[in-house]
C-alpha cells in the first residue's frame, strides 16, 4: 500500500505554455509527454463507489498496472488517500492479487469479479517535471487529453503535484508559487469524479444551498471547526466549476461559501485567536472584491488572489495552521465534544436573536438583517446531531423573518417575529429541555 498524496489543479487551455516555460525554468529533469490509457471499473449497483472505492487499470507503453484507492481525505484539491497497485502481464482485472485490507469485510466478495465492468476511460497525454522542494521530491504532471463515457466526454486539461518523498508542506509551498502564474485553478472534481458523473448521463449539475453541517460520531470541537471549513470550501469550488461551466446562478453560492467561512473562523474565535487566522481572512477579502466586480466565471476562477485564497485556507486545514497559536489551556477545550460546544453555542445564538427581536423595529429591521444571516448560519454548523426536521422546524420562522425583512413585507414580519421567538428550542441543556 502507498499513501498518495497529491494536488490537483485544473489548467487554463490558453495558459498552458505560459505554464510549461515556467516548469522548465524549475528543474532540468523532464519528461516528454507519453500516452495514458486508464479505463475504471464499476458494478451496476456502484457496489465500489458507495464504499469510496475506485479500481482502474492504467496501460502506459505496453506495461499495465491495477490500482485501487480507497478512502481517504480530499481537501480543496488536496488528496490524501491509500492506495493499492499491482503490475499486471496484460489490461485484465485480477482482483485476487490484492490483499485482504483493501476488502470492507477482510476479503474479496465473492461474485465482485463476474459483476464488474469498464464503465469510462480516460485518455490522455501525461507531460513530468521531477522537482526538488525544501527537503521534497515532487512530480508534477500535465495531462492533456479526454475522458469518455459512450457518447458523452469532457477534456482533461490538468496539473498535478505527487509528494514521491518528503513533506506535504513542501507540496503546498510550489503549489503557491505556481498559482500566482494566474493559469490554474484547484481541482474540486478528479477525473474519475467526471466520468462516473458522464456515465451516469452527464445531467446538468444542479445549484446546491449550504445545510445543516453533517458530522461524524462523537466529534471534537476542532473536528466541527475543521469540517465546516472544509464544507465550506467544497461548496465554494463545487459552484465556481458550475459558474465556470456557465451557470451564472452559482456565483452567489460561492458568495456564502465565503461568508460560511468568515461564520466559522467568528463562531470558534474564543479559542482559536483572529492572529491564526489573519493571513487567511486578509486573502478572502481580496478574493471577495475580485468575486463582487464585474468580471467573468474565467477571470475570477484563474485569478491570483481568488486562487490563493482557496490554497491558504486547503493549507490552513491540512497542516492545522492554529495549532502554533494554541496555549496549554486551550488544547483541552479543542479536544473537547463538540456537541457539548454546540449546545452553549446554540443557547448563546437563540439568546442574542431573542434580544435582537424582542420588540417591533419599525424602519429599523433591515439593520438586523447581517446579524440574523449570521446567526442562522451559526445555528446550521453547530445542530448536526439533531434531528433535521426539529432543526428545520426551529429554523423556518426565523429563516421566514429574514426573507420578510428582506422584501419589506411589513404584516409577515410581525408574524414571524412572534413565531420565531416563540419557538422551542431543539438542542439540550437550553434552560427548557
Amino acid at each position: 500500500m502507498a499513501q498518495e498524496i497529491e494536488l490537483k489543479f485544473i489548467v487554463c487551455g490558453e495558459g498552458v505554455e505560459t505554464l510549461r516555460q515556467h516548469l522548465s525554468t524549475l528543474t532540468t529533469e523532464h519528461h516528454p509527454a507519453g500516452e495514458l490509457l486508464n479505463i475504471y471499473y464499476e458494478t451496476a449497483d456502484n457496489w465500489l463507489r458507495s464504499h469510496d472505492m475506485g479500481l482502474r487499470i492504467r496501460g502506459v507503453q505496453g506495461r499495465y498496472e491495477m490500482t485501487m484507492k480507497i478512502a481517504g481525505r480530499v481537501v480543496g484539491g488536496l488528496h490524501q488517500r491509500p492506495e493499492y497497485n499491482i503490475e499486471l502481464d496484460k489490461p485484465e482485472l485480477a482482483l485476487e492479487r490484492f490483499p485482504a485490507e483493501v476488502w470492507p469485510d477482510g476479503e474479496l466478495p465473492a461474485d465482485l469479479a463476474s459483476r464488474v465492468q469498464p464503465l469510462f476511460s480516460t485518455n490522455f497525454e501525461r507531460e513530468k517535471w521531477l522537482v526538488n522542494e525544501g527537503d521534497s521530491r515532487i512530480e508534477i504532471a500535465l495531462d492533456r487529453g479526454e475522458v469518455k463515457a459512450g457518447e458523452h466526454h469532457e477534456p482533461i486539461c490538468e496539473l498535478e503535484l505527487e509528494l514521491l518523498s518528503g513533506r506535504t508542506e513542501d507540496v503546498l509551498k510550489l503549489s503557491h508559487q505556481l498559482v500566482g502564474l494566474a493559469v490554474l485553478r484547484q481541482g474540486s472534481l478528479s477525473k474519475a469524479a467526471r466520468g462516473y458523473h458522464l456515465a451516469q448521463g452527464n445531467a446538468e449539475r444542479e445549484i446546491k444551498s449550504l445545510s445543516v453541517l453533517p458530522l461524524v460520531a462523537k466529534a471534537s470541537v476542532e473536528q466541527g471547526m475543521t469540517a465546516a471549513l472544509e464544507n465550506a470550501l467544497a461548496h465554494w469550488q463545487y459552484h465556481e466549476e458550475l459558474w465556470i461551466r456557465g451557470n451564472d446562478n452559482a456565483r452567489p453560492e460561492i458568495m456564502n461559501a465565503i461568508a460560511r467561512i468568515r461564520h466559522a473562523l467568528m463562531l470558534f474565535g474564543g479559542l482559536v485567536p483572529r492572529k491564526a487566522s489573519a493571513r487567511l481572512r486578509d486573502q478572502l477579502t481580496l478574493a471577495e472584491a475580485t468575486l463582487t466586480s464585474a468580471v467573468s466565471a474565467q477571470t475570477a476562477a484563474y485569478d491570483v488572489q481568488t486562487a490563493q485564497a482557496k490554497l491558504t485556507l486547503t493549507e490552513w486545514l491540512v497542516m492545522r495552521g492554529w495549532q502554533p497559536f494554541i496555549d496549554e489551556k486551550t488544547q483541552p477545550k479543542l479536544a473537547d465534544s463538540f456537541k457539548r460546544f454546540a449546545d452553549v453555542q446554540l443557547s448563546r445564538v437563540a439568546a442574542e436573536l431573542k434580544k435582537a427581536f424582542a420588540h417591533p423595529l419599525g424602519d429599523r429591521y433591515a439593520d438586523q438583517l447581517p446579524r440574523l444571516a449570521r446567526d442562522l448560519d451559526s445555528v446550521m454548523l453547530l445542530a448536526g446531531y439533531y434531528p433535521e426536521t426539529a432543526v428545520q422546524a426551529w429554523l423556518e420562522s426565523w429563516q421566514g423573518l429574514s426573507q420578510s425583512i428582506a422584501h419589506r413585507q411589513r404584516n409577515d414580519i410581525e408574524l414571524f417575529r412572534n413565531e420565531a421567538l416563540n419557538a422551542e428550542p431543539f438542542w439540550l441543556h437550553s434552560g427548557k429541555r
